[in-house]
């Protein structure tokens, strides 16, 4: 709604003008996310209690885990409701509503928060910690993830390498020798009618140093210009000039759907493919089909091709995280905490990732609508933070699986949408420990019938040793910091 209004009074008032800025949008809706969950929380907490929506405590689970957590019982559960309503109403108003990563990062976050939902309705009439069985659960998280990859294989959030950088250009005297043949030929020609596309000042450049026999380094950026402005015109594929024959797949494959149904980044990368195609000598070929690909954090433009495959890989990250973040939500403020800094951390990749000059300066895959999802990581940040005043120990109100899933969905699909899928397990790193600490324990009970934990998830076992709740918090928040910030400093090493 903010952004409409931008757009309609900008015009008039110029100061409107930067609610169009994500950065603007995103600190409104942080703040806006925190807000409605203070003032929701207090009625929702009334209504659950009316409604003796209470959380159950297991007694014949672990006999002194009970005597810790027995205060517990009867504690509001469902409050990840809140989080929920509150990102949604926040977007509703600073949400770019044309920005499809921001509908599908929603979608995601509301398919897992209702099957969470789901589960703690049941568990609630049965008046027992039992609810959806395991498959049923699975079905749910499964499902979500097979649709969201589906989507994505057919419906990329990226293309490959567009603009032309100077990295790119690998023989610029095969370029310089190109561009001056085609100045002189007047035929029709590829070259010739790159060069014609040409800006004025970039043609100068060209003519003046021919003299000079090479492109000064100086010089090289208007040439670049040049290309670049070749790249954004929509009127440069001539059928003649390029037959089919010459073409690579995914250029005829772009093709083939219609120009004039391309979105911009789709014919500026059309346009790509025909630079190379002309000068595949100077211009050095891009890689192809970056959206079933993952990148290799440290390594330099290093990808894993999983093509098909990658549906079932989104399936496998979608499950995981919103299983770990489930697993983790056992401590008052405990998976609330943990999951606003992994939401802070790509929040920031979202920013970066959705930047041209940083994404080529940090060797990162370019993911131009990922603005959007700044403001959606600070919608959710917020409405974390406001739900976090009231599951802060001692907690008046659980999240339950409406909001462990749920947030566990958001991460998850942050990580897909900014292309970098396996800084996840750095990024929540906090979760997956929690995660491989059952895994370890299930494995090692029925391997050798012995526990390697006093109990899992691993914040049990230091309850169990005598650690306070909030101490336990606490110490892995900072752990959750810890891995966070390493996660950033991971997007300059290449």
């Amino acid at each position: 709604m903010a952004y409409l209004l931008a757009e309609l009074l900008e015009p008039y008032f110029s100061l409107f003008n930067v609610l169009t800025y994500h950065t603007v949008r995103a600190g409104g809706a942080a703040f806006t996310g925190f807000i409605l969950c203070i003032l929701m929380g207090p009625y929702l907490i009334k209504k659950l209690q009316a409604l003796k929506v209470g959380q159950y405590i297991r007694e014949e689970h672990v006999e002194d885990l009970h005597a810790l957590h027995k205060s517990k019982s009867g504690t509001p559960t469902m409050g990840g409701v809140m989080i929920i309503f509150s990102t949604l109403v926040t977007l509703l108003f600073w949400g770019r509503y044309s920005n499809r990563m921001l509908w599908i990062a929603l979608v995601v976050m509301g398919a897992m928060g209702a099957v969470g939902f789901l589960d703690d309705f049941i568990k609630l009439k049965r008046k027992h910690n039992e609810g959806l069985s395991a498959r049923a659960k699975f079905t749910g998280q499964i499902l979500t993830g097979l649709l969201l990859g589906i989507y994505l294989i057919n419906n990329p959030i990226t293309v490959s390498a567009s603009f032309v950088y100077p990295k790119d250009v690998i023989n610029w005297s095969a370029l310089e020798d190109s561009l001056l043949a085609a100045d002189e030929t007047e035929g029709q020609a590829a070259a010739s009618k790159i060069w014609r596309l040409f800006p004025e000042e970039a043609k100068a450049v060209v003519r003046i140093e021919r003299e000079q026999g090479r492109i000064a380094e100086e010089d090289q950026r208007a040439v670049l210009l040049g290309l670049n402005t070749v790249l954004r015109d929509e009127t440069l594929y001539e059928a003649v000039l390029w037959p089919e024959a010459a073409m690579k797949s995914e250029l005829t494959d772009l093709l083939q759907k219609g120009l004039s149904t391309l979105q911009e980044r789709e014919v500026v990368r059309v346009n790509r493919l025909l630079l190379e195609t002309t000068f595949p000598n100077a211009i050095a070929s891009s890689i192809p089909n970056l959206h079933t690909k993952l990148e290799i954090p440290g390594l330099k433009e290093v990808f894993v091709p999983l093509s098909i495959f990658y549906i079932l890989f989104v399936v496998l990250v979608i499950v995981s995280i919103t299983n770990a973040v489930n697993l983790t939500d056992g401590l008052d403020g405990l998976a609330a905490g943990v999951s606003i800094i992994s939401i802070l951390a790509y929040a920031g990749i979202a920013y970066t990732v959705s930047r041209a000059d940083w994404s080529q300066y940090l060797f990162l895959v370019y993911v131009p609508e990922a603005s959007e999802l700044f403001v959606f990581g600070a919608a959710v940040l917020g409405a974390g933070l406001g739900f976090l005043w009231f599951n802060g120990h001692p907690a008046e109100v659980f999240m339950g699986d409406t909001g462990s899933l749920a947030l566990g969905g958001a991460i998850g699909t942050m990580a897909l949408l900014t292309k970098q899928e396996l800084l996840l397990p750095i990024v929540a790193g906090m979760f997956v420990i929690e995660a491989l600490s059952v895994v370890v324990q299930v494995a090692s009970y029925k391997l050798t019938g012995k526990r390697v934990f006093r109990m899992a998830p691993l914040h049990h076992h230091f309850e169990l040793a005598g650690w306070a709740e909030t101490k336990v918090t606490m110490r892995f928040w900072i752990v959750a910091l810890l891995f966070a910030l390493l996660s950033l400093g991971a997007l300059k090493l290449r």
